[in-house]
This record gives C-alpha cells, structure tokens and sequence, in this order.
C-alpha cells in the first residue's frame, strides 16, 4: 500500500440485536476494521467509557493489530451503543445520547498524521465537542476528505449536513439520503451532477440497495455497479460501511473509480451475509486481497 495515512473520525459503539446478541459497530470504526484488515493501518479516532464495553473495544481493536493510540477514554460518558432492529432483512436504530464518542477531544490526538485521506460521517458531529474536534482537524488537514452520510434520527438536521458536505472532496449517501437533503431533486444523476458543481466535489457515490451503487467524477463520467454473485442474506448493517472502506482503499492506492467501485459491492455484498458490520476472521478477507492483487 502507498505510504499514505487514512484517518477515520467518529463513533465506535456496540449494535445491540433483538436475539441478545452484540456486534461492534459504529460506521468509521467499521470503515477502519476492514480497513486494517486490507492492510490501510488507519488512524482511528474515537472515544469510549472507563466501562466492559469500552474494555472489550480495546482488546478487540488490539486483537486486530489496529493502532489504538488515538483511541481516547471517557471517565464521565458511557461507552456507545445502539438497539438495532431489523425489518424484512433491514436495519433500524435507536441511538442513545451523550455518549463517549460525543466528546472527542483535540488535545488528545498529538501526532496525528495530517495527510491521505480524512474519513468522518454525520452522527459524530452531532455533539459541540466532537463537532469542534472534527473541525480542527480538517483545518489542519492537507490531504482528501471523504464524507459519509449517515442521517439517523433524530441527530441530525440538514444544515449542518450540507456545511459538512462544503468541506468534502468526496462525498457518499444513499438514495433516500439523496432525496431528503435535495429538495429540488428531479432524477438521481442530475442532482448528483449538481452537487458535484455547487460543492466542488472530485466525486460523489449514491448508493441504491439492492440495485447496487452510481458514482460521478468531476469530469462527468458515471460509474454503476450492482450485485452479481447470490449471498445468503442475514442483515444488510454495515454494508455500506464495507462499500466506503473499499472506495477509500482504491483512492489511497489509485485504483480507478470505476475499478473501485466494482470491488466496493463485492465486498458490500459478501457483507450482508454476515451478522453485523465486522467480522473478526481474517480468512474471510482472503479472496478478495488475493483477487485484487
């Protein structure tokens, strides 16, 4: 891999699911696991509570040879965690507040690496602290950053979501993320076309679902991509998390987009046959590094 840093800001939490089960989770640190497993080594910022949870992230990111130095530790605030429902295969969240991953401070994160790729979401920024922290960073920043929209209610409102988007190079949402913060949307490659021009985007990736995903560079071209091999479905959490930690490993090894974006829903969908977001068996990541070789 090139020498170039991939940080990844935000949230690291536990998704609680209706059979008792709990699965790490949380969108950037989903992005950094299976980035660490492709060998990205990501600086991953976060902040979990002086709590078992908090413990158990610990020895997990450990566990998968992430570099937990930027790892902060809460002594006030709980460590993350989200009840996740799921209906007809998808995924719906309750998020409670104040947690940890709110009060990401910058006086922690002396020797960041201030090039590559700066990843964050949405959800993270819901909090003054963190939102302050973020903002930091991307000042000091010198390299790309990559947006992910996550809109879970009720943390967020589009007026601060479109602010984000002001500082993106590249920019990723769903379709229905598409059609709640363009009020004026006609049909999906024309809005994607046009937030591209009025935000100055090098690119911006709309995914669709089961009908897979689009993407626009700045020059004009578009990208689709849709499931070709049949999974057994168990829950689609997280797979959009494994799409954007595959566009970010193509943009950090020059992979073209439309390369990227082929590979990015393999892997999303070999995803949506596990349960959760990340899967701690590095022999499941083993076709796909042999195969993009």
């Amino acid at each position: 891999m090139k020498n170039n840093a991939i940080t990844v800001f935000g949230e690291v939490l536990f998704d609680h699911f209706p059979d008792g089960n709990k699965v790490l989770g949380g969108a950037p640190f989903n992005v950094a696991w299976h980035l660490q497993a492709f060998g990205g080594n990501p600086q991953f910022i976060s902040r979990i509570g002086n709590d078992p949870s908090g413990l158990q992230i610990r020895v997990a990111m450990q566990s998968w040879n992430m570099n937990p130095g930027f790892l902060q530790q809460d002594f006030c605030y709980p460590t993350g965690q989200v009840a996740v429902t799921i209906e007809q295969g998808e995924p719906s969240y309750s998020i409670l507040p104040d947690q940890a991953y709110d009060h990401i401070e910058m006086a922690d994160l002396i020797g960041i690496n201030h090039t590559g790729i700066l990843y964050h979401g949405t959800l993270a920024a819901r909090s003054i602290l963190s939102r302050q922290t973020l903002t930091s960073l991307k000042a000091l920043h010198k390299g790309k950053i990559f947006i992910d929209v996550n809109l879970r209610q009720p943390w967020w409102n589009k007026a601060d979501v479109l602010g984000l988007i002001k500082d993106a190079d590249w920019l990723k949402l769903n379709l229905q993320e598409l059609q709640t913060l363009k009020d004026d949307m006609t049909d999906v490659k024309t809005s994607m076309k046009e937030l591209v021009l009025r935000y100055k985007l090098e690119g911006i990736i709309v995914t669709c679902g089961e009908e897979g995903a689009l993407a626009l560079d700045n020059s004009g071209k578009f990208f689709s991509v849709s499931p070709t091999t049949p999974v057994d479905l168990i829950d689609t959490v997280g797979a959009g998390d494994a799409f954007s930690a595959i566009l970010l490993l193509g943009l950090n090894l020059g992979w073209p987009l439309g390369q990227t974006m082929e590979r990015a829903q393999l892997f999303a969908s070999a995803i949506t046959g596990q349960r959760g977001a990340t899967v701690d068996d590095l022999d499941f990541y083993q076709p796909f590094i042999a195969s993009w070789q």
